[in-house]
């Protein structure tokens, strides 16, 4: 798989992590699954990937509203990423995102932004031992308003101090493409896991 990108003389690049940077999605599917089970509430991978970018308390509150639960926003979420730490030994790069990183590398600035914590985008970064690469990391953490809000997106453009419409996206959700265009700038779909032929 060749990872098309659009014309432009882009200054600047600014990269979701899971499932764009990292093929992290199935270990973070895994991991949802097993906190979520402690509180009899249920997760459809096509659902999984459809909130794709959305913050993990977001998604959490939203799985309480549809299926009328009451879980413990916070005690979820720390599970989850506990759970995602166990499986992280497993986790691998995207290789013909990794590509893109290596050509560009030292020539413009990169950034992440991400709609998982802080900690987590960390420990992916360095298990792939790519965190040096990034200037700046845009995580939960950082701003109020998830995809497809164009915020995690804006911040990472003023980190970097490049223009919004000089940047260039690379995201595997649909929600991130319409924070991307809401932002103002061009983007790149990665395939899904079960999109890319190896």
């Amino acid at each position: 798989m060749k990872l098309p990108i659009p014309d432009g003389a882009f200054r600047a690049y600014i990269f979701d992590c899971d499932g764009t940077v990292v093929d992290s999605m199935p270990l973070h599917y895994i991991a949802w699954k097993k906190a979520l089970a402690e509180w009899g509430c249920t997760y459809k991978e096509e659902l999984f990937y459809a909130w794709g970018g959305r913050p993990i308390c977001e998604i959490i509150e939203l799985l309480n509203q549809q299926q009328g639960l009451n879980m413990p926003v916070e005690e979820v979420a720390h599970h989850k990423e506990n759970y995602y730490f166990d499986l992280l030994p497993n986790l691998k790069a995207i290789p013909e995102v990794v590509a893109h990183i290596d050509a560009m590398y030292g020539k413009i600035p990169f950034a992440i932004a991400s709609g998982s914590r802080r900690n987590s985008v960390e420990s992916s970064l360095k298990i792939t031992h790519l965190i040096d690469k990034f200037e700046t990391l845009v995580c939960a953490e950082d701003y109020k308003k998830g995809k497809p809000e164009p915020d995690c997106f804006l911040l990472a453009a003023e980190r970097l101090g490049i223009a919004p419409k000089d940047c260039l996206v690379f995201e595997d959700t649909e929600l991130g493409i319409e924070a991307a265009t809401a932002a103002g700038m061009a983007s790149a779909k990665v395939p899904l896991p079960y999109e890319r032929v190896s």
